[in-house]
C-alpha cells in the first residue's frame, strides 16, 4: 500500500496520529475511515490486511489512533465514548478538507459502535461496516470486570485488558449509560455489513443479532467462523478484507475512468513486509508474491508466473480473434505455459553471464471439431500472438528515477 503519514487535530485539539492508505496510483475511486478496537491502536495487523484488500479495490482507507492511544496525544484515563465518537467525525472532516469525504466507515469491537454513532452526523456516507462490534457501548464494562465497582466508588481504576494496563475514570462509565443504540441504528438509513465471529468471547455473537434486528435494509450479515474477537489469525482478516471491499463496491459512487487516468500503463508498490507486492494496471487491481520457501507470503502469483500467464492469455485471444474471423468451430483454447532457466547445451563455463537461457514451454489444446490443416493452421498463428512477438524479439528496457 501506499502509505501517507497525516496528523489532525481533534475537537479538544489533540493532535491525532494517522495513516492514509492510498491504492498503488493514488487515486482512489473513494474514501473510508477505520475506527479500531477499545485500548488496541491503527497498526493492528489486522486492520492492515483489512486495508490492503480495500486498496486493491481503489478505496483508500484512514486508519488512526484514538486519543492516548498509539501515537497520539492526550490521556486514555480522561477519554470517553463520546470523545472517540468525536474523533471520528475529525477524522472525516481532515478528509473531507483535504482529500475527499468518506464514503465508508469501518469499526471494530468498540469501534464498530463509535462509527454507528458518527454516522448519524456524516452525510457523505453511505455505508458502514462493523466487525465484532457491541449491539450497546456499555457492554465494554464487562471487560472492566470486578474493577467497575472500584471505579464508581473511588472515580478511578487501573484495569488489565488483553494483557495490558489502563487507567479508566468514572467518567467513561457514565457517559456509556448516554448510548441507548437501538434507536440510532434504526434511523441509520445507510447500508450496513455487520461481520461478527461466532466464537467471539469478548463481544458475544448475539450482539451482531440485535445490531441486525435494530437495523433496516439494506443490510447484511457475514459470519467469521472460527475468528477470534482481534481477528488474530490473518487468514481471518484477509477474508474479512476481501469480503468487506466487494460488499463495499455495491454502495460506493466510484469515478469514471476519466478521472482515474495515469502515464503508465501499470504501476507496482513493494512494501516492506516482505515481497508482497501491489498492482495496478489500468483500471484493474491484484498482487505478485513470492512462495513461503523463498521468504514470500503467497498471496499472488510471482512475477514470471505473471509473464507466463500474459503469454498464455494472448495466445488465447489471437487464437480466439483468428478462429472467429475465419468462421473455425473452435470451443475453447487452453495454453499450458512453463517456463524455466536451462544452461545453454554448449555451455562450458555455466558461471559467465549469458551461459544460462530462459525456456518457455508452451502446450496448446484445441477444443472443437477441428481437421488437422485447420489445428496446423492455428499453431503458426499462435507464434504471432504480440506478447510471443515480444518475448522472443529484442527487448530494451529504459529506466529511470521519477523525482
Amino acid at each position: 500500500m501506499k502509505t501517507i503519514r497525516i496528523n489532525f487535530i481533534n475537537k479538544d485539539g489533540h493532535e491525532l496520529s494517522g495513516r492514509l492508505e492510498m491504492p498503488v496510483n493514488g487515486q482512489p475511486d473513494a474514501y473510508a475511515v477505520f475506527a479500531h478496537c477499545f485500548t488496541c491502536n491503527k497498526n493492528f495487523k489486522a486492520v492492515t490486511n483489512i486495508c490492503r484488500s480495500l486498496t486493491q479495490q481503489k478505496i483508500a482507507v484512514l486508519r488512526f489512533d484514538f486519543t492516548g492511544l498509539g501515537n497520539s496525544e492526550g490521556n486514555f484515563a480522561d477519554t470517553t465514548f463520546s470523545g472517540n465518537t468525536e474523533d471520528l467525525v475529525s477524522a472525516a472532516t481532515y478528509l473531507q478538507d483535504h482529500y475527499e469525504a468518506p464514503q465508508l466507515l469501518i469499526g471494530h469491537s468498540l469501534g464498530g459502535a463509535a462509527v454507528l454513532v458518527a454516522a448519524a452526523r456524516l452525510d457523505s456516507v453511505k455505508a458502514l461496516v462493523t466487525i465484532g462490534a457491541p449491539s450497546d457501548p456499555e457492554h465494554v464494562t464487562r471487560l472492566i470486570g470486578k474493577e467497575k465497582d472500584k471505579i464508581l466508588q473511588e472515580g478511578a481504576a487501573r484495569v488489565s485488558i488483553a494483557g495490558r494496563h489502563f487507567s479508566i475514570k468514572k467518567q467513561f462509565l457514565d457517559d456509556l449509560e448516554e448510548y441507548r443504540m437501538k434507536d440510532r441504528i434504526r434511523k441509520l438509513g445507510k447500508a450496513l455489513l455487520i461481520m461478527h465471529s461466532p466464537q467471539d468471547r469478548v463481544v458475544e455473537i448475539v450482539n451482531a443479532e440485535k445490531i441486525y434486528n435494530y437495523s433496516m435494509h439494506p443490510k447484511s450479515f457475514i459470519s467469521l467462523d472460527g475468528a477470534d474477537h482481534l481477528l488474530s489469525d490473518e487468514q481471518d482478516s484477509r477474508y474479512a478484507g476481501y469480503v468487506l471491499a466487494a460488499w463495499a463496491l455495491r454502495y460506493l459512487e466510484p469515478k469514471t475512468p476519466e478521472d482515474l487516468e495515469t502515464d503508465s500503463q501499470t504501476v507496482t508498490s513493494t512494501g516492506n513486509e516482505g515481497f508482497l507486492t501491489e498492482i495496478q494496471s489500468d483500471q484493474h487491481s491484484f498482487m505478485a508474491d513470492e512462495p513461503v520457501s523463498v521468504g514470500g507470503t503467497d498471496l499472488g502469483p510471482t512475477p514470471y508466473d505473471l509473464l507466463t500467464a500474459s503469454l498464455g492469455a494472448c495466445t488465447g485471444m489471437t487464437l480466439r480473434m483468428y478462429a472467429d474471423r475465419k468462421g473455425l468451430n473452435l470451443e475453447e483454447v487452453r495454453v499450458h505455459v512453463q517456463h524455466a532457466h536451462k544452461h545453454a547445451d554448449d555451455c562450458t563455463e555455466c558461471q559467465k553471464p549469458g551461459s544460462r537461457i530462459d525456456q518457455i514451454t508452451r502446450k496448446i489444446e484445441l477444443i472443437g471439431e477441428l481437421n488437422e490443416e485447420e489445428k496446423k493452421k492455428l499453431l503458426e498463428i499462435a507464434d504471432k500472438c504480440p506478447v510471443h512477438r515480444t518475448m522472443s524479439s529484442q527487448t530494451t528496457i529504459h529506466t529511470e528515477l521519477i523525482k
